[in-house]
């Protein structure tokens, strides 16, 4: 006899991100969960986008990593509310974790919560977090085939950006096959070229999210 563990689990965190997802509704937030390989540029994409954001929104980041507190800290260094969820070896951050961060956020005063998932490619998009949608990073080194090798993350990515273009010449990243690969896999996905270190593209990246708050504030989404 086979026991099939998988699906309890990930019912029981379904069941809790149900439960996120009602607590921010509540309170009018909007939620992101980043997906990416460590080393693609989250912390330094989500700072980027804070700082084209800030006027307009009060805005949160929830950090998971295996260890350490260190992009947590850099998030704060901007003034920015963040939470370190330090998972002990776990490849994902699930639904229990992002509530114990949300009860420690003042989420009275937040309008958009940033979640830098755990740098891994395949664990995170099996467990829902409560998020309105995910988003992922992949950055130009490490290579145009990766849509092909990990299917499950683009296909649960409503918008992928194309982080570090301002090393396309220094790679041999073909742009074209990684936008059919995509294309295959994930449509109506949105992809977005951009440098978080020079800022090219960001403005694209910025709005389609923005645009995206602005629909779930409405109930449009």
């Amino acid at each position: 006899m086979r026991l099939d563990m998988e699906k309890p689990i990930l019912d029981l965190n379904d069941r809790l991100a149900a439960e996120n997802r009602a607590l921010l509704n509540g309170h009018g937030i909007f939620m992101l969960d980043l997906l990416a390989s460590p080393g693609a540029g989250k912390t330094s994409l989500i700072l980027a986008t804070i700082e084209q954001l800030r006027a307009d929104y009060r805005i949160a980041v929830i950090e998971g990593d295996i260890a350490s507190d260190v992009d947590a800290q850099r998030i704060k260094e901007q003034g920015i509310p963040a939470v370190q969820i330090n998972t002990g070896g776990a490849c994902h951050l699930e639904a229990q974790m992002i509530r114990r961060a949300l009860d420690a956020l003042d989420l009275e005063s937040l309008d958009l919560i940033v979640i830098e998932n755990v740098g891994n490619l395949v664990c995170p998009t099996d467990f829902y977090l409560g998020e309105d949608l995910k988003a992922m990073i992949l950055s130009v080194p490490e290579g145009h085939d990766k849509p092909l090798k990990y299917p499950g993350v683009f296909q649960a990515a409503s918008a992928i950006v194309l982080n570090k273009v301002d090393t396309l010449g220094c790679f041999d990243f073909d742009e074209r096959e990684f936008r059919i690969s995509v294309e295959q896999i994930n449509p109506r996905a949105a992809i977005f070229p951009v440098s978080a270190k020079t800022g090219s593209g960001l403005g694209l990246w910025v709005q389609w999210l923005a645009d995206r708050i602005a629909k779930a504030r409405t109930g449009q989404e």
